[in-house]
């Protein structure tokens, strides 16, 4: 007889979801621009299907629209 193998779930430990993938990733993003914007005194990110430089003025300028076909499809699940 196989011997039943126990996921991380009934072990006690946490797994790892898309959406946990997701937060987290989001979380990262926000505090690099964040980390960006006090020692640069701007930051360029991506917003809205732009590119756009922010500063510390609260100005924000669009650099360049970012064409559909840049973003690859794929799936998390």
């Amino acid at each position: 007889m196989a011997k039943k193998v126990k996921t991380a779930r009934q072990k006690g430990k946490p797994y790892l979801t898309k959406r946990v993938l997701v937060s987290a990733a989001k979380a990262g993003v926000r505090q690099a621009a964040k980390d960006t914007m006090e020692v640069m005194g701007y930051t360029i990110i991506a917003e809205d299907g732009w590119v756009v430089r922010k500063d510390l003025k609260g100005n924000t300028e669009r650099i360049e629209q970012i064409p559909l076909s840049a973003t690859p499809a794929f799936k998390l699940d």
